[in-house]
Order: C-alpha cells, then structure tokens, then sequence
C-alpha cells in the first residue's frame, strides 16, 4: 500500500482504523446532543431518531468541507511530522488516538457528556509537549500554542454562548408564544402540537448535520495526520493538482512583497516578509530542478508542504497584529490571491478519506446512544423536558456548531447542547431547577479531561519512543 513495506503497511492500516474508531465512539458518544430532545418531546421514536441522526451526521462530514480538519493539523507545528522518522510519527499518532479512545470511552461508561474536541486537543497537546521536551526544547515549540490559544477560546466561549442564548431564546417564546402547551411537558406518548414537533426534528436535523461537519472534520484532520506522517510522498501535497502551476502565484506573491517590504517600517516585519520571501524562492528552487510531478522526491514534497505551511501561518500572524496597515492594499491582496491558489495543496482531503470517516460517524451515531440521551433528557433539570426547552437547545447548539465550523474553529457539541439544556432549565425555574450532581460530574469531567488526555497521551507517546 503506497509502496511502503509490510511493517509500515500494517502500521498504516492500524492507525486509520484507531482513527475510525474514535470517529465510531464520538459517534455514539455525541448523539444524545441530537437526539435526546427528540425523544423525551416524544416528537421522534428512539430507533427511528437515531437513524435519522446518524445519516445526517454522514451527510455532514461529507458536504462539510475540511476547514476545522485543517484547524486540527495546525495545532502541531509541520516539523513535528516532517523531521522524525516514521516510527517516531507512528508512535506520536498512536498515543494521541489511544488516549482520547480511553478517555471517551470512560466518559461514555459512566454516562457523562463529555467533550470529544477536548479529548482530541488535550491528547495532541501531550504528544506536542513530549516531542519538544525529548528534543530539548523547554520552550514546548513543539505545540501551536498561538492555535491552541484560538481553539481553546472557542471552547470555553460555546459553552457559555449555549447557555446564554438558550435562556434569551426561551424568555422571547414565552413573550412570543401563545399557545401554552409548548411550555409543558409531554403527557406520556402525547406527541407535541404539530408545528413545534416540525421544528424539533429541524433542530435535531440541524445538530447531526452541525456535528458531522464539525466533529466529523476532527476524524478528517486525524487521518489526514497519518497519511501525512506515515507516507508524506503520497499525502504531503495534493498531487490531483499539478505543483508546478504554483510557479506564477509564487513569481506574483515575490514581486508583491518586495513592493510590502518597501513600505515596512518595524525591522521585526520586515525580516519576516523577507523570510517570506525566501521561503517562495525555496519554492521555485524546488519545482525548476525536477521535471514533473512523478519524479518530486518525498524530501522535496515534504520541503515545499513546509515552505506552504510556514508562509500562510507566518503570513496570517503579520494581518493579525496589524503590520500591513502601512500597505497599500493592492499589494495585499495580490499576496492574498496568491496565497489562495497554493493553501490547496496542503489543505486538503482525499474523498475517500471524508467517506470513511463520515461512515464511521453515522454508524457509530446509531449505537450506544442511550448512556447519554438519559443523562441529557433526565439528569440535568429536575423537571422534564419542555417542548420549548428542546427546541431553543437544540436551536442554539446549530447555530453555534454551524457557526464555529465556517470559522475553522472546533467546538464541543457536547458541551454547547448540554449547557443550552442547563440554560433551559434555569430559566424556566431558576438554579434550583439544575440537578446539583449531575452538573458537578459534568464540570469535573470538563476540568480535568485536558489534564488527563495531556498526560495520558504524553505518557503512552513517551512509552512508544522507547521502541521506536
């Protein structure tokens, strides 16, 4: 397979399947946050809820492009895959996937909502930390801290917005709403008025698709990660797409920024647009001393997937703290155009790989859903679930997954549904309405499975560099 030897083949094989397994295990781990308003509104049965929730969630991996997968990759700086051996890689994916596998699957066991993108960035920052520590690094370069900081806030936000919003939701229906029945909950099987059950299977809908887009895009990221690790000659570069048509982009972006650095006055910036600079001349180095793509050498393609990775980062880094505010704005955005034509081929996803992975999803969506769904639907309000309650949730939880996944940024399905739940809950009846243990577990799942994952994943990468 991809011309590897039997050893790295089976290593292959093992990784994409540990990874399909924690797309399998987030899959039922994460589809009470759909399906469990569904169900306890009556609007939905079990079986039929969870069917539809895992095609969605299929459906949403597969037409929700790869933008947070990119996201995933970014939390680990490129020579942390492209500067080890292979069996350094296969020990560093190994640990991180092994990790969040035991972590959901305790959480899961025991009933708690619990983060699956927390898992997933915890176990990544462990293994990034160990790789800087082993290679003397004390300076943990070898994690994206400045995208951990982006991924971390928007995990400590979308709670929040969830809660939030989902208490500003309910108050308007109240003020909005007339029919009192929406308020209630279910009468043994009495299904919900027709137009408010219409909307709680649209938010369900919403969810599983938000979800697969989303959470999907992690599995997407993850095996993306060992194909770029295991066999970069393959996988380094998009090679559906001809390099050598990143000549011209390249040849602009040059001109373009000798024009930036003449117009640049911190000497910081300036050294930066020049190591930018350089980086497209490594670039067309690169491509003039091979004549097509069958004869690109991995070394090669490795070199120009490094070159890519480090001019859009550092790039996007001199927008954020404002350094091209002294530049004209045609020659940014002919960087910019230039940009847009190479970002592809490092971001990027084979279909086969988004098919895999949407399939392990919405398989694993139809299995084991019910740990969750009760705690969901029974466990966090003392009072059961109100139609209104359901759809404000769920109709908060869409938006913010929808949300954060046109922004690149990965977000806790978990997370966003159950504190919209919570939010439900207090403002129907106040703090007294939230079930004091339940909430306690959730948050204490939620304090410690960065610390745990980190550690874990770190431990076992530790562990697996003694063979490696």
């Amino acid at each position: 397979m991809f011309g590897l030897d039997p050893s790295l083949t089976a290593l292959l094989i093992l990784c994409i399947l540990c990874a399909c397994i924690f797309e399998f295990i987030n899959g039922f781990h994460d589809t009470a946050n759909a399906v469990a308003t569904v169900i306890y509104t009556n609007s939905m049965k079990p079986v039929p809820a969870v069917v539809w929730s895992g095609f969605f969630n299929f459906l949403g991996v597969f037409l929700g492009g790869i933008s947070v997968a990119a996201g995933i990759l970014k939390l680990l700086p490129p020579e942390s895959l492209v500067d080890q051996s292979i069996a350094q890689n296969v020990a560093m994916v190994l640990a991180l996937l092994l990790s969040a596998i035991i972590w959901n699957l305790a959480t899961w066991w025991f009933g708690i909502p619990c983060s699956s993108s927390h898992t997933l960035i915890g176990s990544i920052l462990g293994v990034g930390i160990v790789f800087s520590l082993v290679g003397g690094d004390m300076s943990l370069s070898g994690v994206n801290w400045s995208k951990t900081k982006e991924t971390g806030l928007s995990l400590l936000v979308s709670p929040l917005m969830g809660f939030g919003f989902t208490m500003g939701i309910l108050v308007l229906m109240r003020y909005f709403i007339k029919d009192a029945r929406v308020f209630h909950a279910p009468k043994n099987d009495q299904p919900p008025p027709k137009w408010i059950r219409g909307l709680l299977i649209f938010t369900c809908t919403g969810v599983s698709f938000a979800h697969g887009s989303n959470d999907g895009q992690k599995g997407v990221g993850l095996i993306m990660l060992i194909l770029i690790s295991i066999a970069p000659m393959h996988f380094a570069l998009d090679l559906e797409k001809d390099p050598f048509k990143m000549e011209q982009p390249a040849r602009s972006a040059i001109t373009a920024m000798e024009k930036m650095e003449s117009q640049l006055t911190d000497p910081i910036y300036k050294g930066t647009s020049e190591r930018l600079r350089a980086e497209f001349f490594d670039i067309l180095q690169t491509l003039d001393k091979n004549k097509s793509t069958a004869e690109l050498p991995e070394k090669d393609r490795l070199s120009i997937r490094k070159d890519i990775i480090f001019i859009v980062s550092n790039f996007d880094k001199l927008k954020k703290e404002g350094a091209l505010k002294a530049v004209d704005k045609s020659t940014v955005k002919s960087i910019e155009s230039s940009l847009k034509e190479i970002k592809p081929y490092t971001t990027y996803a084979p279909s086969w790989v988004i098919l895999m992975v949407a399939l392990s999803l919405g398989i694993g969506t139809m299995v084991g859903w019910k740990r969750i769904v009760v705690t969901i639907g029974e466990k966090i309000g003392k009072q059961h679930l109100t139609y209104a309650q359901g759809a404000s949730a769920e109709l908060v939880a869409a938006s913010t997954i929808g949300l954060a996944t046109l922004t690149g940024l990965p977000v806790s399905t978990t997370q966003v549904l159950s504190s919209g739940v919570a939010g439900s809950m207090v403002a129907t009846n106040g703090l007294k309405n939230l079930q004091g243990a339940t909430i306690k577990s959730i948050a204490i799942a939620w304090l410690l499975t960065l610390p745990i994952t980190i550690l874990l994943s770190g431990g076992l990468y530790f562990l697996f560099l003694q063979f490696a």
